[in-house]
This record gives C-alpha cells, sequence and structure tokens, in this order.
C-alpha cells in the first residue's frame, strides 16, 4: 500500500475513534492515548497527524462539516419544490446522522468548541438553502408542484425549525429519523403551511447570529 494512501486511511481512522470516544465519553473525558488505541495505531501515529485534542476536534468537525455540505449540495442540486426536496434533505440527513459517527460527533460539538455546528449556525445554513429553493423552484402544492410561494420565508421558516427540532429530539430517540415518521410527517406540511401563514406570524429579517 503505497505510504500516502496508508497515511490518509490512519488519518480518517484516528478521526473516527474520536468521534466515537467523544459520544460516549464527551469531549473533557475523551484520552489521547484512548483514541490512538481505538484506531489501532500508536501514540505517536496520533500526534504524527494531529498536535493536539483541540486539533483532533477541529478535524471531528471539518469532517461533519463536509459530509453536511454533501447532502446540502444534493438538496441545491434537486430539481423539486421545496416541500419535496426539504423532505428528501432530511430523510437523507437522518439516514446519515443515524449511521456516520463522525458526523453525528460533530453535530454533539460545543459551538464554542468547534463553531459552525451549533443550533444557531445550522438554522442560518438551511433557512438560507430553504429560502432561496422557494424562489427558484417554488414549494409546490395543489395548483402544481412548483407553485409560486406567497409567502417564501414564512415556508423556509416553518421548514428549518422543523428539521432542526426533529435533528434534537433524535438525539433522545431515534424513532424521529425514522423515514416513516420524517414521511409522515411532511404529508401533515400543506395544512401546517397554510396556518402559519393565516395566523400571521412575522417571517424574520435575519436569524440569531451563530453564537
Amino acid at each position: 500500500m503505497p505510504t500516502q494512501h496508508r497515511a490518509i486511511q490512519s488519518r480518517q481512522a484516528l478521526i473516527r475513534s474520536a468521534a466515537e470516544t467523544f459520544l460516549e465519553k464527551g469531549v473533557p473525558a475523551a484520552g489521547m492515548v484512548e483514541i490512538s488505541r481505538r484506531a489501532r495505531l500508536s501514540k505517536g501515529a496520533l500526534y504524527f497527524h494531529f498536535t493536539s485534542k483541540d486539533d483532533l476536534t477541529l478535524a471531528v468537525r471539518d469532517a461533519a462539516l463536509a459530509t453536511l455540505k454533501e447532502i446540502e449540495d444534493a438538496f441545491t442540486r434537486s430539481p423539486e419544490p421545496l416541500t419535496t426536496a426539504v423532505r428528501d434533505f432530511t430523510v437523507e440527513l437522518f439516514d446519515r446522522v443515524a449511521s456516520d459517527a463522525v458526523l453525528r460527533a460533530g453535530l454533539r460539538l460545543r459551538p464554542e468548541t468547534a463553531p459552525g455546528l451549533g443550533i444557531y449556525a445550522l438554522e442560518q445554513r438551511w433557512y438560507a438553502l430553504f429560502l432561496d429553493k422557494a424562489v427558484t423552484c417554488g414549494t409546490g402544492g395543489p395548483a402544481g408542484p412548483h407553485t409560486p410561494d406567497a409567502e417564501p420565508r414564512r415556508t423556509a421558516q416553518l421548514l428549518t425549525s422543523l428539521v432542526v427540532g426533529l435533528l434534537h429530539l433524535g438525539g433522545e430517540d431515534r424513532t424521529w429519523w425514522d423515514r416513516e415518521a420524517v414521511v409522515g410527517l411532511w404529508e401533515l406540511l400543506p395544512a401546517a403551511a397554510g396556518q402559519v401563514c393565516a395566523v400571521g406570524i412575522p417571517a424574520p429579517t435575519q436569524l440569531p447570529a451563530a453564537g
């Protein structure tokens, strides 16, 4: 095996090992020796790739962000209207979170430890994505799959709140991440969206800045 390829594999194994240890014990209690042993690598190999636990923690964050961006890019490329595209995005997101320890650990990192994955940062990312999709592709509805949305900001806000809420709930009970549960909730959205517009909930001009 070429040396470069072996080094890449070792780095990935250490990131995965760190993520699994963070999930089990939390970042403060995770030891570098334990992480290297879990990865079946020497402590020297660990410090060859990462100078400190902070460095390794940021690597977990960066790997999680890279996976998240893949899912977001697929959403952006989707030709589907907003409600369908967000449903597919949510299903894929929760499938990946449930199966990928690195993504799951990254989403649990404290914002001050690894900026970019806190709840406010995710709200900002997804609200912007969903709003752009609402404007460019419509939201879908009885009038057709690409029906323009008269209240795109409110619809984007509703869907952002739903995805973030389900992500949080699934951290305690993974049944919230089940494909059938997500699809079932989406079947209720047309009525829910209509009620949001009917009561005149003001749409935000800007979500809170990331903490």
